[in-house]
This record gives structure tokens, C-alpha cells and sequence, in this order.
């Protein structure tokens, strides 16, 4: 969703640009700054909310939604939220709070790099189940093709036992030229505590998740379903292979 409010905010630099250089339709200090900043908001209603594979929801469907603020520097904070079923060690409420910088590195290539923070509040156990991460991306596309590679990695932190955790992932998407239909995959693997064999119960600590799926937009709306599974154990709800729905909208 970032990369789309980056595109509506160069679109907004572009019109400040032209009414700077009309003497007539000149701008205070204060209104030019204001038209580098971009604002976005976005909700989802998804069948289940799947992380990395394994669904936070008890297989169940979530209300998402998030807000966020760029510059046309590139830099962004924002902040997404989505119910889950965590139990009283997690609660019902997951909020996502995030700071970062993206930019082209060339015409085809760009890079996202942030940290992102973890918190849920409505946890009953007073236990530390917070948690931040730093992330960064490199991003591709060549005609109607895209692919993402990324590194995602949480140090060790009481709430995560102690321990750290390393994800790699690769997403690849191809839009149908003169329809609005997108095919989409992605890969990821996991080292270290969230790795879905471990999660499940089993002493391995590393493990793959995957999605194949599809997509259908139409103007602010878009509306998706992928199939996604891990590697391990499964278990009902939990780390199960699924068929997961999403329809979105973004403003």
C-alpha cells in the first residue's frame, strides 16, 4: 500500500510545482511545506489473517485497517491494527506501529527500510508480549511484473523468550495486461522462534510459508483470494493450509 500513496503524493508534488511557478496562485511557506505530505488510510475484511502463514484469527475472519503519513523525501510512519484470537497471553486486538524510508534506487529499482513495532494491548496476563523488528526491501518491476525480495529480523527480546528471529521472504506479481486481474506468490522462511514448525509445537525452529493467489481491482477497491500454507505441523486454525479472501479498499 505505501508504494500507491507514494505515487498519489508525487502526483500532489507535481500539481504544488505548477502553482509555485504561477505568480497568482503563489503559496505561503507553510502550504508548500503541507502539499509534501501525503495521508492514506486503508481497511480490509478478511476471511482469516493469515502472518507469515499461521492465522492470528483461529481461522476465523478479521476487521484491518491502518493510516499512514509520508513526505516526499521518502520518509513514512503509519499505523495498521486487525483483530486476531490471541487468547489472554495476545488479547483480541493487534496494533502495528512503523517508521521508515523508501526510494528508487533506479527507474526499476526501489528500496523500503524501517522498524516496526508490535504491541497488544488488550493482552489479560500483564505478560511482555510487545516486540519490534527492523525490516528492508528491494523492490523490481519489469512491464507488468514485480518482485520484492526482503529481510525482516527481531532481535532477542524478553517477548520473544529470549530469543531472535530471522525472515526472509521474495513476493512476485504479474498484472494481466488490459484487465484488471493480478496473479501473485509469494515465499518466505523463517529462523528462529515464529517459525511455524516451532510455533506448532515440534523443536524445529526454521520452516517455510508460501501463498498463491489472485486479485481483482477496481477503483479504490480490491478484492483477493490465496491459497496459503506452511511448513510443519497442522493444526486447525492455526497452521493449517487455507483458502483466505480479502476485500480491501484504500483512500
Amino acid at each position: 500500500m505505501l508504494t500507491s500513496f507514494r505515487g498519489l503524493m508525487a502526483a500532489s508534488l507535481a500539481m504544488a510545482s505548477i502553482s509555485l511557478a504561477t505568480p497568482a496562485m503563489a503559496q505561503s511557506e507553510d502550504e508548500a511545506a503541507s502539499s509534501s505530505i501525503t495521508a492514506s488510510a486503508n481497511v480490509a475484511l478478511t476471511t482469516d489473517y493469515r502472518f507469515r502463514g499461521i492465522s492470528q484469527s483461529g481461522g476465523d475472519p478479521a476487521l484491518q485497517g491502518g493510516f499512514d503519513v509520508a513526505h516526499d523525501s521518502g520518509f513514512y510512519v503509519g499505523t495498521w491494527a486487525s483483530s486476531i484470537k490471541g487468547g489472554p497471553s495476545y488479547g483480541d486486538l493487534e496494533l502495528d506501529i512503523y517508521a521508515g524510508w523508501s526510494g528508487n534506487l533506479t527507474e526499476a529499482v526501489s528500496v523500503d527500510l524501517g522498524v516496526l513495532y508490535y504491541i497488544y494491548p488488550t493482552e489479560d496476563l500483564g505478560l511482555d508480549t510487545d516486540y519490534w523488528e527492523p525490516y528492508a526491501s528491494l523492490s523490481t518491476t519489469l512491464g507488468p511484473a514485480a518482485a520484492t525480495f526482503g529481510v525482516a529480523y527481531a532481535p532477542k527480546q524478553d517477548s520473544l523468550s529470549g530469543q531472535d528471529n530471522l525472515y526472509l521472504y521474495t513476493d512476485l506479481g504479474f498484472g494481466i495486461p488490459n484487465t484488471p486481474i493480478s496473479l501473485n506468490g509469494h515465499l518466505g522462511y523463517t529462523d528462529g522462534v515464529l517459525a511455524p514448525p516451532f510455533v506448532a509445537g515440534t523443536l524445529d525452529d526454521t520452516g517455510f510459508d508460501w501463498s498463491l493467489g489472485a486479485s481483482v481491482a477496481k477503483g479504490n477497491f480490491e478484492l483477493g483470494v490465496a491459497y496459503v500454507g506452511v511448513e510443519g505441523p497442522s493444526i486447525d486454525g492455526y497452521t493449517d493450509d487455507a483458502i483466505v479472501a480479502t476485500l480491501s479498499a484504500s483512500f
